[in-house]
Formats: structure tokens, C-alpha cells, sequence
């Protein structure tokens, strides 16, 4: 290249006496008076520079740091080598050096240690945040996890399709992000949550094995594990494909991204993975995203327990977390307790099994008399912890979120792993708070016993041939076999309060298609940020993104959401109804 020779992280020994030109950022100087070492950083690492003659030492004083510099000069020795860095046995002596962009405002931080900094700052001057290599070397992380996942479904005889950013609104899921048409008053485009519909009609359309690395847009609030407004998916669908098949190709993806890219001495599952029933997943962990690498198991005792004490009512459901071997002292079960009431549950009782098989603590006096069965039950041993919670509702998720505490607060989860499991049979129907039938899932998935199931069984008992993939506790992907035949998807909105009309005017392009011999097909969609983010070991799915919205959907880096002009609204045709002091300023 004609500005530099070389880049800043690969001159070594080989090199000395040859004269370079390097060019990067000052990252940081060292002035000894006799002379001044500095070093120069850029997108491959680090150099140092030697300033012995005045004339070179004043031009560096001046420089400020972060201001990108060129440098001409020859490779020596150093004279003080440092082995823990690539370019440590080298340095290099001036002999021209030019300031290309100077650094004319004062630093908001650090940029070595731009990440103990606050977000918002962070955030805002995320282009020095990313000089940081700690930060740069996830985004390189991700890039290099995408290149791979390309590759290897394209290996796998996937077809890359782009499918449209503007799309029609969706009355299932989350909130659409809607765009006002200039062409056409009144009417609105969103961006997709999903390419859902898209790739359905690529396989009616005779494509194959379909896959994109999917941008997808839903108006929600942010969690650790998801980002708001945007994120991006794996998004995969098959023709002629069971359930089966869709396991076995993400059980070969999804394996080998978490080999190739794990921190070093980390186990990870190969396939088959582990098939948990939904129902059997709420049963025994309290959650449809059960983290395997903790081996507690929730057992239910409302039958022992129910009329033993006047909190464990009839109308309660009790459950119980048992812990054997485990030395679990008071300040521990209160802290515990506050944590579940915390969390929605009325409270948290508790018992011990002491070393001489005797009930000891928190609710003994209720329970001793069902101590036998109690034991067996929970296959208590000696010295054994139980926790309980009763709840006339949802005692399944104050269950699992007290498992959850109870695996990390007493540090049993398995140790540099990754346990994956399938979650299957999921409800094709659930009530929703007003007692009104609902899809719980995906709207366009397979019944399982299809029509006749529609038209024969009570909707909350049919079952769908939808599943999630689940890794460590968190949900990676959701998928289906998809409905592909008109009279069941028909029957299948009619149940959840949806007539032809709506099917006609929100999936009509689906539903036409599906008249014209569309084939069996299955599909799903893999979250690249999540897969990401645990493969980095980030808590926070912003540090794997290269410029993250805030907690509140804000871009604060390029003050998004912002104001437009009246012209513009004039141009898509929209009038405000917002009075000046409700606009954030």
C-alpha cells in the first residue's frame, strides 16, 4: 500500500534493518527526556517507536494521543524486549513522521480501558470505544462466527437468498416497526420480524435448502440477551423435511460453531441433542429454556403437603427443590427468600434432612408427620436442603426461577460447557389474559394430527411440530414444520379468531401459494447475537454488536429516534399528535 509497507502487528526479528512505513493511532507515549518511546496502534496491534534527536522528541510532545500518525524509519533491536508482545523483540527508529488526523478534542476515556467506563458514554463515542482491541476483537469474534456459519450451510447444500426489508405488517408476534408509504396515503410498510413468509414461498417457489444471515426488527424491550429494535438470525428452511431433518442439519451447525469457536477446554454436545417435551420441560425444570448444566430437579408435593400447614392451602400447587450434599447455612435460605418474593412469590419455606435422617428447621413441625414420603419423593440423602414455594398460579415459574438461584448461589452448575437440548411438542393454542384461544407459538406451524385434530380435539390439547433449540439456559432458535395445506391453515386462524377475510388480506401472497402445490417444508432460526454472546462469554449482548441501542432503543451514538421536518411528514402523510413538551428533547 503506498501509505504504509507494513501493518503494526507483524514486524519481528526477521525485519530488522529494513527501512518501513507504518501508519496507526498514538496510543501512548513515554517521555524519559533523553528519549521518548511511543507506540503506534492500528486494526493488527501494536509498535514501538524510539524518538532519540530533540528535533523528533518536540514534534512527538506536540502530537496528541489518538491522533493517527505516519511513520518512516528502520527496524532495530530493542533494547529491553518484551516477549508477550508479537512486534516485542522490535522497535523502530524515526526518521520521518507525519501527522495524517490530528486528536483536537479532549479524550471522554480511556481507550485501554474504555470498558469501565459508563454505556451511555461509551455508547456515544462508540468509534473510540471500538479502538479498544478488547472491544474490536469481539466484533472480529462475531465476524469470523458468521464467516464460518456461510460456509458451512453453503457446504450443506444451502442456497443464500436475501429476502425484502419492506413487508407487510403482521397481526402475530411482537410490535412492527411500520414505514409510512409517500406513494400511497395511508398505507404503511414494516420491516420484518422474521423472513417467515419469505422463505415459505421460496420453498413453493421449488427452492430447495434456503438460508440467510437475517436482519429482523421487533419493537420490544431490551434484556441482557436481547438487543431492541434489530438483531439478526440464521434464518434456514427445507423442502421436503420432517422434524428429523430439520434436528439433524442444526444438530451438525450448531455443534460445530460451539467446537470451533469455545474457549479452550470447554465440552460441547454433539448430536443428537437431548429431547425435552414442553410439558415435560415445565414439569421438571420450571421453564421451557431449561439450563442442563444445573442437575436440580423440580418435584411437585402438593399431594403431601397441601393440608399439613395453613399457608399450603387447598388451591395451591406446592413445589420442591431438593439439594442433597450440600452445606446450605441460614444467611443463605433469608437471602434466598427475599430474592423469591422479589421475584412475584408469595414466599419460600424450607426443611433440612439432618445426618441422622431427622427433619430439622424452617417448616419441620408441618411436615415431619410426611417425612417417609417426603424423603422418598424427593430421594433425599443426609444432610439434604429442601426449598419450597406455593403458589396458586405460575408455581411452575417461581419453581424454576428458585432451581435457578438455588443451581448458581450454590455453585452446582457443570463447569466450561455446552449443553444443548430440543424442546418439542410445544401447544399449538393457549388462553391469553382474557381467556380468549390464541396461537402460542408460531401461526404458520404444522398441528400435529392436522386437520382432524383441528376439527376433533379440544385446541389446548393439540400439539404442534414446533421446537427451540436451547443451549446453557438460553433459547438459541425456534423453528416448525410449517402448515403448507389452505384448509388447515384455515381452520387453524379460525380457531385462534381469525376469519379468511384476515388471512386473505395479511397472508394472501402464503395462501395463494399454497394452492398450487406447495410441498412439505420445515425451518429455523438460529440467533446469531445469542450464539455470539455466549461464545464470548459476554454477559451483555450489546458488547458483541457494533453499535448497540441503549436499554431504551436509543442509537445515542447517531441520535436515533429523532425529529423530522414537516415536509417530511407532509411527504408520507402524516400529522402528529404530539403536543411539543411530550417530544424528548
Amino acid at each position: 500500500m503506498e501509505l504504509r509497507t507494513h501493518n503494526c502487528g507483524e514486524l519481528t526479528e526477521q525485519n530488522v534493518g529494513q527501512k518501513v512505513k507504518l501508519c496507526g493511532w498514538l496510543s501512548s507515549t513515554r517521555d524519559l527526556g533523553a528519549v521518548i518511546f511511543f507506540v503506534l496502534r492500528d486494526f493488527y496491534g501494536y509498535t514501538q517507536v524510539v524518538a532519540a534527536d530533540e528535533e523528533t522528541k518536540a514534534l512527538v510532545r506536540d502530537i496528541p494521543r489518538e491522533s493517527t500518525i505516519s511513520v518512516e524509519g528502520k527496524v532495530i533491536l530493542r533494547s529491553s524486549p518484551n516477549p508477550d508482545m508479537p512486534t516485542g523483540m522490535i522497535e523502530i527508529e524515526p526518521e520521518k513522521i507525519e501527522v495524517l488526523g490530528k486528536c483536537y478534542e479532549q479524550l471522554p476515556f480511556e481507550v485501554a480501558t474504555s470498558t469501565s467506563s459508563r454505556e451511555d458514554t461509551r455508547l456515544k463515542y462508540r468509534f473510540l470505544d471500538l479502538r479498544n482491541p478488547e472491544v474490536k476483537d469481539k466484533i472480529v469474534f462475531r465476524a469470523k462466527v458468521v464467516s464460518w456459519l456461510r460456509r458451512k450451510m453453503t457446504d450443506m447444500g444451502f442456497l443464500e437468498i436475501t429476502t425484502p426489508i419492506l413487508t407487510s405488517s403482521s397481526p402475530e408476534g411482537a410490535r412492527d416497526f411500520i414505514v409510512p408509504s409517500r406513494l400511497h396515503p395511508g398505507k404503511f410498510y414494516a420491516l420484518p420480524q422474521a423472513p417467515q413468509q419469505y422463505k415459505q414461498l421460496l420453498m413453493a417457489s421449488g427452492f430447495d435448502k434456503y438460508f440467510q444471515i437475517a436482519p429482523c426488527f421487533r419493537d420490544e424491550d431490551a434484556r441482557a440477551d436481547r438487543s431492541p429494535g434489530e438483531f439478526y438470525q440464521l434464518d434456514t428452511e427445507m423442502c421436503f423435511a420432517t422434524q428429523e431433518d430439520v434436528f439433524t442439519v442444526m444438530e451438525e451447525v450448531l455443534s460445530g460453531v460451539f467446537t470451533e469457536f469455545s474457549p479452550k477446554g470447554y465440552s460441547v454436545d454433539k448430536g443428537p441433542f437431548r429431547r425435552i417435551k414442553y410439558r415435560d420441560a415445565i414439569r421438571d425444570y420450571g421453564s421451557d429454556k431449561p439450563d442442563l448444566r444445573n442437575p436440580l430437579i423440580i418435584k411437585d408435593v402438593t399431594d403431601i403437603l397441601e393440608e399439613k400447614a395453613p399457608f399450603f392451602e387447598k388451591g395451591k400447587t406446592i413445589k420442591a427443590v431438593a439439594v442433597n450434599g450440600a452445606n446450605v447455612g441460614r444467611k443463605f435460605i433469608d437471602a434466598l427468600t427475599e430474592k423469591v418474593k422479589l421475584n412475584g412469590a408469595s414466599s419460600m419455606y424450607w426443611f433440612k434432612l439432618d445426618e441422622k435422617g431427622e427433619l430439622q428447621g424452617g417448616i419441620t413441625k408441618f411436615a415431619v408427620d410426611c417425612k417417609d414420603a417426603l424423603v422418598e419423593r424427593l430421594d433425599l440423602k443426609a444432610g439434604a436442603f429442601v426449598a419450597l414455594i406455593a403458589e396458586e398460579k405460575d408455581a411452575w415459574k417461581q419453581a424454576g426461577y428458585l432451581r435457578t438461584e438455588l443451581g448458581v448461589g450454590l455453585d452446582l452448575l457443570e463447569k466450561n460447557a455446552f449443553r444443548f437440548c430440543w424442546i418439542v411438542d410445544f401447544p399449538m393454542y393457549e388462553l391469553d389474559d382474557e381467556g380468549n384461544i390464541g396461537f402460542s407459538h408460531n401461526p404458520f406451524s404444522m398441528p400435529q394430527g392436522g386437520l382432524n385434530a383441528l376439527n376433533t380435539m379440544n385446541p389446548l390439547d393439540i400439539l404442534a411440530y414446533q421446537y427451540d433449540s436451547v443451549v446453557n439456559g438460553v433459547e438459541l432458535s425456534s423453528g416448525a414444520v410449517r402448515n403448507h395445506e389452505p384448509a388447515i391453515m384455515e381452520k387453524a386462524f379460525e380457531i385462534a379468531g381469525y376469519g379468511i377475510d384476515v388471512i386473505e388480506k395479511k397472508f394472501s401472497a402464503l395462501y395463494n401459494a399454497f394452492k398450487f402445490g406447495a410441498p412439505p417444508h420445515a425451518g429455523i432460526a438460529p440467533g446469531v447475537d445469542r450464539m455470539v454472546m455466549l461464545l464470548a462469554a459476554e454477559q451483555s449482548i450489546r458488547e458483541i454488536i457494533v453499535f448497540p441501542m441503549d436499554r431504551n432503543a436509543r442509537d445515542i451514538l447517531m441520535n436515533a429516534p429523532s425529529t423530522v421536518t414537516e415536509q417530511q411528514l407532509r411527504d408520507v402523510h402524516i400529522k402528529l399528535d404530539v403536543k411539543e413538551d411530550e417530544i424528548e428533547k
